[in-house]
């Protein structure tokens, strides 16, 4: 078996090598571990605060500390220049915003919310606002982000909806846990057959994005046309069943707590997919020392 031309093995070593950080990737990478720690701070002063803790707030604790976990797995995507670090760190950054805002909800007997969760969220806000903004719009993390070189060209447009059609599945499946958990308590909304009746729906929606979406967005990558029809197809599903979902089986909280987040998720994405229209996808990039 012999080695494709041109390839050397320290070549090969180099290319995934990561890059020298500059002091703006460090400064980027320091700000994404503080917000995974005010994340955890957040996230500890609700359960300590909440008075009923329940199925549900352990599903929502759950899903924060894999948050914290996309944090620190994006903290090395940057250290190594990946291209999947932008449309990544947008969706975790939408994601926690919106989980924690529903925390500033006044609880039962209370005109205000704790001022420690308000003073919280003003401080997560601040954070993932800008990383969004170090991400996009900073020319030295840009510049960082495409200092490792690539085979096949892949749009930045088609990364983004490659990241956003994995995110689908985890972004229906924690408010589906959380209504599994109202069946056999006082906070079901409607009567046990009808609640079960849409929670199978909520179920269906969910396999159907677990077996699809992930090869669909795959092909996507590699430039088929039937892929794009397909997640735009599932893309528009999720952005309408999810609202109405969360808000008839988890009500006002559902809705804005899993229902908005998914419905920004998905615009994003099919804003992606349609700037992506006729862009070449999956090309080989010629060899510079050729």
């Amino acid at each position: 078996m012999t080695a494709p031309p041109g390839w050397s093995l320290r070549a090969a070593i180099e290319r995934r090598r990561p890059p020298v950080p500059t002091p703006a990737i460090t400064r980027l990478r320091a700000l994404i571990a503080l917000t995974a720690l005010a994340v955890v701070v957040v996230e500890t002063l609700n359960i300590v605060e909440s008075g009923s803790p329940g199925f549900a707030l352990f599903v929502r604790t759950v899903w924060a500390f894999a948050r914290v976990v996309g944090l620190l797995v994006l903290i090395r995507m940057v250290r190594f220049g990946r291209a999947f670090s932008r449309p990544f760190g947008l969706i975790l950054a939408v994601t926690t915003v919106f989980a924690v805002a529903r925390l500033t909800t006044p609880r039962e007997g209370s005109l205000v919310p704790p001022v420690q969760v308000l003073v919280g969220f003003g401080v997560l806000a601040v954070l993932c606002g800008t990383i969004v903004a170090l991400l996009y719009r900073s020319p030295a993390v840009a510049q960082h982000l495409a200092h490792r070189p690539v085979r096949r060209h892949v749009p930045a447009s088609v990364l983004t909806v490659r990241v956003v059609a994995l995110s689908y599945a985890a972004l229906v499946a924690v408010p589906l846990l959380v209504g599994v958990g109202t069946l056999g308590g006082e906070q079901r909304r409607h009567p046990f057959a009808s609640t079960v009746l849409l929670l199978g729906v909520w179920a269906a929606l969910l396999v159907v994005l677990v077996a699809l979406m992930g090869p669909a967005s795959a092909f996507l990558v590699f430039g088929k046309a039937w892929a794009r029809w397909v997640v735009g197809i599932l893309s528009a599903a999720v952005l309408v069943l999810q609202p109405v979902l969360c808000y008839a089986v988890l009500g006002l909280d559902g809705l804005l707590r899993d229902g908005v987040p998914l419905v920004v998720t998905a615009v994003v994405g099919l804003v992606a997919l349609h700037r992506s229209r006729g862009e070449p996808t999956w090309v080989r990039v010629p060899d510079p020392r050729s």
